[in-house]
């Protein structure tokens, strides 16, 4: 679009990140605001009144987590239709690519959908002069396990099979194990193509850690942000993978739930064990998050989440998208900026925006000390 290519322009003038994918919006607003666009699931956003603009100024830039990139849309707008003058800018990269930046001092803060390894911890003491890295959780929900198979609407797996299917040992969507959890199914004898991630994915690591925990005589690796088993295809971007699934007939792959909503593809209900197989949904995520407990120390708020649950409608294949921050030593020309849109993110008006996108929001006890978090940076 004319307008899309102004901006990018506009942009650019104002030396932001020159990078394919970036979210780059104005504080005078364009047609891809309009909140009903298919990044957002076609969510309407509500007047961010509450916004407290204070200290914010100029251009701020971050990057990091695809997982996220539908609620900083959402987030983005409401807050610089409020804060007029600033400009946030977020490259929807990957987990993996938000940290390389923030260790490297290029953005203000990243998404990660993975909390902090040790070593890159030790890496952000070099950006964070007085302090470190740390995690602030900030948008939960379900990674959601799409599926194109014609003439199959409705389909159950649970997690031994979904790991033999990702490690291409079931191969057939007829297969013996599907059948059983499908009775009343008609499955196809077509081969399945499973669609994983290409780049270093938090999605991709909390996909591990579901299957590691929940089937894990059938998933041996390591939860790792780089996808380890052979076999299957790749593509960018949980964008990339959801595209792949809606054209492939026989498809399946792993995406948060707004980029199913927005494009209309089915979803895996997760057989847990419980009383009934468990859709893939906000609310039902959000009853698995609510059990999650801090296990960072000091001001970082990294969270154990339990995957193999089987509480009634607790959704288990679930991840928590991380802000990234330093604690002190945060750059003074954007740490007012950090300050008041994370503020925003984490306050009532900004966390149910979360619900209208296909997200799940942080338990507000945990939410609390996220706002308390914020308001100390320095």
């Amino acid at each position: 679009m004319k307008l899309q290519r102004k901006n990018r322009l506009r942009a650019t003038a104002l030396g932001a990140l020159a990078v394919s994918g970036a979210l780059v919006l104005t504080a005078c607003g364009s047609d891809d605001n309009s909140g009903d666009t298919s990044a957002t699931g076609g969510a309407k956003t509500k007047a961010a009144s509450n916004v407290k603009c204070d200290g914010a100024k100029g251009q701020l830039r971050a990057s990091g987590s695809s997982a996220q990139k539908n609620a900083m849309d959402l987030w983005v707008k409401e807050y610089m239709a409020a804060c007029s003058g600033v400009e946030i800018n977020y490259n929807s990269s990957s987990s993996g690519e938000g940290i390389v930046a923030f260790n490297q001092g290029t953005v203000g803060f990243a998404g990660s959908d993975s909390a902090l390894k040790p070593e890159e911890v030790a890496d952000s003491k070099k950006i964070c002069k007085s302090g470190q890295g740390i995690n602030l959780p900030m948008v939960g929900g379900p990674i959601a396990v799409g599926f194109h198979l014609e003439g199959v609407d409705s389909l159950t797996l649970d997690a031994p099979t979904l790991a033999k299917i990702f490690d291409t040992k079931i191969k057939k969507w007829n297969d013996e194990a599907i059948a059983k959890l499908n009775p009343d199914a008609k499955l196809p004898d077509k081969a399945i193509q499973p669609f994983h991630r290409s780049e270093d994915s938090g999605t991709t690591q909390n996909l591990g850690k579901y299957l590691g925990a929940a089937a894990p005589k059938d998933w041996k690796y390591e939860a790792e942000k780089k996808w380890p088993a052979p076999g299957g295809q790749a593509a960018s971007g949980s964008s990339g993978v959801a595209t792949q699934v809606k054209q492939v007939d026989g498809a399946i792959g792993y995406f948060e739930l707004s980029y199913a909503t927005s494009q209309q593809i089915s979803t895996v209900d997760i057989d847990t064990g419980g009383s009934a197989p468990v859709k893939a949904s906000s609310e039902n995520a959000s009853k698995a998050i609510a059990a999650a407990k801090v296990k960072g120390t000091g001001k970082d708020l990294a969270l154990d989440l339990d995957y193999t649950t089987k509480a009634d409608g607790a959704y288990p294949l679930v991840l928590v998208t991380y802000e990234v921050v330093c604690d002190t030593g945060n750059k003074a020309d954007t740490l007012g900026t950090v300050k008041s849109f994370l503020t925003y993110t984490a306050s009532a008006d900004g966390q149910k925006l979360l619900t209208e996108a296909g997200y799940a929001p942080i338990p507000e006890e945990i939410n609390a000390k996220v706002r308390e978090t914020v308001a100390g940076l320095s």
